[in-house]
């Protein structure tokens, strides 16, 4: 490259309006609960100041699994105006003090992305529509990464169209549900992430299990795992290290 070339410009989600999106579950080690009680206390508000301080360059949420699978412990939902940010945040993480007592049980990196389905009866802050994450704050997140067949794609939009109406068509039943549609494509093994937060899981577990009757149900290839996630933020975040 010449004096007298420059670089083309790179596209950032930040330059597209997107944001860049990451579910990083962890699982405590079992020295971690060997450690005396009062290492342990230090080391997790360690980790707590640390997510405090990076929640003021990104979106933030930390979330409990302690007692509810078996496999993980700790989520914490990011999102941010680049993957370097999200990936800068996971180096300090396994730098931290806490970071050798973390084990990476998931991961799941997406970027936001308007749907092409919500094409009718849009409003403001619809699902679908969204480039940005923005929380309600509800108690419960229930996040799994979701895979359609290749059929699916392979259908005309105006079928694929038809079905997605009745799909939306149910989940307005539900309006204490809210769905976050981020999309992996390329960037990990899902095709999309689906995080739906709620006050109320019994809505959450009408909804799937009204979904699983529509045709849509017919082309999914994966849903699973399914994780449920309880806010734990400050003094909660703590309680759950223990």
């Amino acid at each position: 490259m010449t004096q007298t070339e420059t670089r083309p410009a790179v596209e950032t989600p930040a330059s597209v309006g997107q944001q860049a999106v990451h579910f990083a579950f962890y699982k405590l080690r079992p020295a971690w609960w060997e450690l005396k009680e009062a290492k342990r206390r230090r080391l997790a508000e360690e980790f707590l100041a640390l997510l405090e301080r990076w929640n003021e360059r990104l979106l933030l949420v930390p979330y409990s699994l302690v007692g509810i699978r078996a496999d993980c412990d700790i989520m914490v939902w990011k999102a941010a105006e680049s993957v370097d940010d999200i990936h800068a945040l996971g180096l300090e993480i396994a730098s931290s003090g806490i970071g050798p007592y973390l084990e990476n049980a998931y991961a799941y990196l997406s970027l936001t992305k308007r749907s092409v389905y919500v094409r009718e009866h849009q409003h403001e802050g619809q699902e679908g529509s969204r480039l940005r994450i923005a929380p309600v704050g509800a108690k419960y997140l229930f996040v799994y990464p979701f895979v359609k067949t290749r059929a699916w794609y392979a259908l005309p939009l105006e079928q694929r169209q038809a079905m997605m109406n009745d799909h939306i068509r149910v989940g307005h039943k539900y309006p204490r549900v809210r769905l976050n549609t981020t999309y992996s494509f390329g960037l990990d093994d899902q095709e999309f992430v689906l995080a739906f937060e709620t006050d109320y899981p019994s809505d959450f577990l009408d909804l799937v299990m009204e979904l699983r009757e529509s045709e849509t149900s017919q082309y999914t290839q994966r849903d699973t795992p399914i994780f449920t996630c309880i806010k734990a933020e400050g003094a909660e975040l703590l309680r759950s290290l223990g």
